[in-house]
């Protein structure tokens, strides 16, 4: 088995995991948005986001662990304070996410035991082509698995927020750099993406595979 490598302050982590036995974690539109809720209550506090997809089995989000000082700044306001500033390792704070969200759903559906294969997979990512080439990857998924015929046409993934101009949490002025602008990042998930040879990197890299 690949040891798992350990979320550090300050990196930046390609997040993924699926269903166990790639059982579905989502079945309706409200599932994909508590998803987004409880990362939002868990994950945002420790990790900025850069790109994400929720699909039927499995999910995957690139991520920057915060550094210790920026976690602590910007929990600087918070009511409860004084539990936080123990700082838990950021890897607590994705089983936590992933705990809560299971408890949900095995609540909801009558159903016991595990939902996700565990442990979550993630693997850092060390340069802005990789970055590039991530994003690219995770908006393109949807495609590859036919849902949609073109990123923009799929509702649960942040390739809309990249280009919108709402307040978003999303580090998009930072994704759109590595693209050059937006134009270029339309024209480039655009392009037919050579999925095989992107897969065949992740499968190298990280010892799991996406389909």
């Amino acid at each position: 088995m690949q040891k798992l490598e350990t979320l550090s302050f300050g990196k930046y982590y390609h997040i993924y995991n699926c269903g166990i036995n790639g059982c579905k974690i989502f079945w309706e539109s409200d599932n994909f948005e508590y998803f987004l809720t409880l990362y939002n209550r868990y994950i945002s506090q420790i990790a900025e986001t850069y790109a994400w997809v929720l699909m039927p089995n499995h999910f995957h989000f690139l991520v920057r662990i915060k550094e210790k000082e920026e976690i602590i700044s910007d929990l600087s306001g918070h009511k409860n304070l004084t539990g936080l500033m123990k700082l838990k390792y950021p890897h607590q704070h994705f089983s936590n996410f992933f705990n809560a969200y299971t408890k949900a759903v095995n609540k909801r559906l009558s159903r016991h035991g595990a939902l996700f294969e565990r442990p979550f997979r993630r693997k850092q990512i060390i340069n802005s082509f990789w970055m590039k080439q991530n994003v690219l990857l995770i908006h393109n998924l949807p495609v590859e698995f036919k849902l949609v015929k073109h990123p923009a046409d799929y509702t649960w993934s942040s390739y809309q927020t990249c280009l919108s101009d709402k307040p978003t949490k999303l580090q998009r002025e930072s994704v759109l750099e590595w693209f050059g602008n937006k134009s270029n990042f339309k024209v480039q998930h655009s392009n037919k993406v050579i999925f095989e040879r992107m897969e065949e990197w992740f499968i190298y890299q990280t010892g799991f595979r996406i389909r």
